[in-house]
């Protein structure tokens, strides 16, 4: 028996070393290195590879054509680029100097995904996790925007409440401005939603929405506001694994998950959403007029938020669709595009006369000029200008990415509640 317990004790032993050695030659690597002209170095110790890539948004991206909703479209995926092995058995790449802004970036390594082990900092996009990092060289551009900076925060909350119209108990996240919980006076209110395969995790993760109000609301750029981040899968209660559905897998399919049957919901997330503007109204200090609330989303929640306006037009006075997936909510269009669709349909006409009658006070739209949905945007815009109805707009570089809703979330806040 001392015989087994010896070989025990040093299988252990053994086990520990090579656990800390693993830890020790991972954290000699330094990486991502922001070096002194803005350039950014990766390096990876794997001796053994083959090839090793590193792969983000900071370096060119390319076209692949995928298939969603039946049909082919093109797409923007981020490019990579080879790194170089040591003698040592480090492999690196150095960037081009780059802009202030937050990068996702991962390594490939002999054709596998592999995450960066010298940097903790990840996001999870869907059902993917990514490491980030931020260039931020001045106060005020955007990589000091999404860093957490020397200025009074605000803070963040996830909130269970009841649902009825969707028979549910339900999450989402909320954000209060600094100086919230000293218990004095009333906020305006803005509700932020995400896009397929989100969460209410989304937008205060990967859209560093606390870290942009914060820094905004302190430099005097927004008004303090509370912002709302609901989950707009209308038949899931919770980000992945945090609700009672347990721990499937995420995907963009609707309902955010692949697993379990999640059923129809009891309603759609437009229909539903005044039980979540009746619960912020009943437990948070707010104020409550149309001009005092304010409704963007990306994506889905682009689409959402541009039904859920016409179908209570007179709840939002500001409303913000960002890259929007549009839809009448009729099917298939038979073909027919987005322009047609609204010409044709008369319940769409009196919905929107009906918004419009109700006199947003702004009307925002942005998208990329190479985003897969600008063709229904640009029909929406037509439309909006053939019947003289008043909206700003705004175009970027890009596609459907997360660094553009960034920026138009910093736009559209510094345009609320004035």
């Amino acid at each position: 028996m001392k015989k087994i317990l010896i070989v025990l004790c040093c299988l252990a032993m053994a086990n520990g070393l090579f656990a800390q050695q693993a830890l020790f030659n991972s954290s000699s690597v330094v990486s991502p290195e922001t070096n002194p002209d803005g350039s950014v170095t990766f390096r990876l110790y794997y001796p053994k590879a083959v090839t090793v890539q590193v792969s983000g948004d900071f370096l060119p991206q390319k076209k692949v054509h995928v298939n969603f909703g039946g049909r082919s479209m093109a797409i923007d995926v981020t490019g990579s680029a080879d790194m170089k092995e040591d003698t040592a058995g480090v492999w690196s790449y150095t960037s081009d100097p780059l802009d202030p802004e937050l990068y996702s970036y991962g390594f490939i390594v002999n054709g596998m995904k592999y995450p960066d082990p010298s940097n903790i900092y990840r996001n999870r996009d869907v059902s993917t996790w990514t490491n980030i990092f931020i260039i931020a060289k001045s106060e005020g551009d955007k990589g000091y925007l999404y860093s957490v900076n020397k200025v009074p925060h605000g803070n963040l909350e996830k909130v269970w409440y009841a649902s009825p119209s969707l028979k549910l108990e339900r999450r989402m996240t909320i954000y209060t401005p600094a100086g919230y919980e000293e218990g004095k006076g009333k906020y305006p209110v803005l509700y932020l939603l995400h896009g397929a395969g989100g969460d209410e995790n989304a937008w205060s993760e990967l859209g560093r929405a606390a870290q942009i109000m914060d820094n905004m609301i302190a430099n005097g750029k927004a008004k303090p506001m509370i912002v709302v981040m609901p989950n707009g899968n209308a038949n899931t209660s919770a980000a992945p694994g945090e609700w009672s559905a347990g721990m499937y897998q995420p995907s963009l399919g609707f309902g955010g998950g692949k697993g379990p049957d999640f059923g129809k919901p009891a309603a759609s997330m437009e229909q539903s959403f005044p039980d979540i503007v009746k619960y912020v109204e009943s437990h948070y200090r707010v104020l409550k007029g149309q001009y005092d609330r304010a409704m963007c989303g990306l994506s889905m929640g682009g689409g959402q938020t541009f039904s859920t306006t016409m179908l209570y037009p007179s709840m939002f006075g500001y409303i913000g669709l960002f890259s929007p997936g549009l839809s009448l909510g009729k099917g298939s269009s038979g073909g027919k595009s987005f322009l047609d669709a609204m010409n044709s349909d008369s319940e769409f006409q009196t919905d929107i006369a009906a918004l419009f009658a109700a006199k947003p006070r702004l009307y925002w739209i942005g998208i990329g000029k190479t985003d897969f949905l600008y063709s229904p945007v640009a029909d929406l815009r037509t439309y909006l200008d053939a019947h003289g109805y008043p909206y700003e707009y705004m175009e970027t570089d890009g596609g459907h990415i997360w660094r553009n809703w960034r920026i138009y979330l910093t736009v559209f806040a510094g345009k609320l509640f004035k």
